[in-house]
């Protein structure tokens, strides 16, 4: 006879951020049934910024990026399961199947299933390390350990990964070249400011650039570019992440890019979702839905998911926020703008102080600020209110 199947009141898949905040803003809210949080790897929840940062330049310990202390689920009541994958999601029977056997219902689910990084698709590619994992930080630390200093580390991809990364090996005393293929970093979305004044800061603490560069396979002593061996002792590869929606996609949720969410983060009655993996209706996209990988945007939509699950009125997601800190330098990037119509520099690059206004239609769009140059609620407050071109001279003067 099949064991009997357990239950939950509230299932959380995933074990994030996204999955922890939903967990923290229930119990906040005054709800008293069961939590389930079920994750596939297996430490505890944990905030992924540090990995490339602190973690990766050996100055934290993993306990720091843990989200809650280990003793915060006993005492609220969360039942915590460790690596255990869902294998399957049934959501006409609002139950679930691990891969450890067992079968769970539930009355509501969060799926926060996150985003897996995208491996290079060239010959060799599975020699170069990706990160996304605790494991993932330990094992380039170790590798660059290992290397010793002065060795030469090549880094594929100049966005937000790639960046923090080079920076952090820099800092462990490795020689560090980053090849990215567009003409810019980030991919030349944020513009040739933004770009130049993070060459410069990067060149000062001896990380190279090589932009337009396109790897055609990694050999045995590292990568071909051009026809131009760059002989590396460790290699890691930052070319974006892929939404996690097997399990939706399986299940018959709809999927386009990230699992589509209603404005209370219901992708089906009883179904939320949160993290990398949600794709929200967004009034800075004129209501479109929109995906945004980031820390940010899984701690609110974790929050604002739990709100949906107890019926709660669920506001308007805020402005995208994503940051990042590199070379001793801070970058915030504030609202959405993939496409724009001009690009105004507030301030002073060369100070190292300055911020880049992204418009669209003769409305801010976005901000991206180096080191600060107003604060973060002042920025998003701004662009939220879709102020016009004209006003930037009050964000300046602030």
């Amino acid at each position: 006879m099949p064991p009997r199947p357990e239950s939950a009141d509230i299932l959380l898949i995933g074990a994030g951020v996204a999955s922890a905040r939903c967990a923290r803003m229930l119990r906040r809210r005054g709800f008293a049934g069961s939590i389930l949080l079920v994750g596939d790897e297996s430490a505890l929840p944990y905030n992924r910024p540090p990995l490339s940062k602190e973690l990766l330049r050996g100055e934290a310990s993993k306990e720091l990026a843990m989200v809650e202390p280990p003793d915060w689920y006993s005492r609220h009541r969360v039942e915590l399961v460790t690596d255990v994958a869902v294998t399957e999601l049934d959501v006409a029977a609002l139950r679930v199947r691990l891969s450890d056997g067992r079968t769970v219902r539930f009355d509501r689910c969060l799926l926060a299933t996150g985003a897996e990084p995208r491996r290079l698709a060239i010959p060799g590619g599975d020699q170069v390390h990706a990160l996304r994992t605790l494991d993932d930080a330990e094992r380039i630390r170790s590798a660059a350990q290992a290397a010793g200093h002065g060795a030469r580390a090549v880094v594929i991809g100049g966005g937000f990964i790639g960046v923090e990364v080079a920076a952090s090996l820099a800092a462990l005393g490795l020689r560090v070249m980053v090849l990215e293929a567009t003409s810019g970093l980030w991919g030349s979305t944020l513009g040739e400011a933004i770009s130049e004044w993070a060459r410069g800061r990067l060149k000062e603490v001896g990380v190279d650039l090589w932009f337009g560069a396109l790897v055609e396979r990694i050999g045995p002593n590292g990568p071909l570019v051009g026809g131009e061996a760059l002989p590396a002792a460790v290699m890691v590869a930052g070319v974006g992440v892929t939404p996690r929606t097997g399990l939706a996609e399986e299940a018959g949720l709809t999927v386009d890019d990230g699992v589509v969410l209603d404005m209370s983060r219901a992708a089906a009655a009883g179904i939320f979702g949160a993290g990398d993996v949600a794709r929200v209706p967004h009034p800075l996209a004129e209501g479109l839905a929109i995906r945004v990988e980031h820390w940010h945007a899984a701690r609110e939509g974790g929050e604002l998911a739990a709100l949906g699950m107890l019926g709660e009125a669920v506001p308007p997601p805020r402005a995208p926020w994503v940051y990042s800190e590199f070379a001793g330098q801070m970058l915030d990037v504030v609202g959405w703008a993939p496409d724009r119509d001009e690009e105004r520099v507030l301030g002073d690059p060369e100070s190292g102080r300055f911020a880049v206004a992204y418009l669209r239609g003769g409305r801010v769009a976005q901000l991206a600020l180096a080191n600060g140059f107003v604060p973060v609620e002042m920025a998003r407050a701004f662009v939220e209110a879709r102020l016009e071109a004209s006003e930037l001279e009050q964000l300046a003067a602030a």
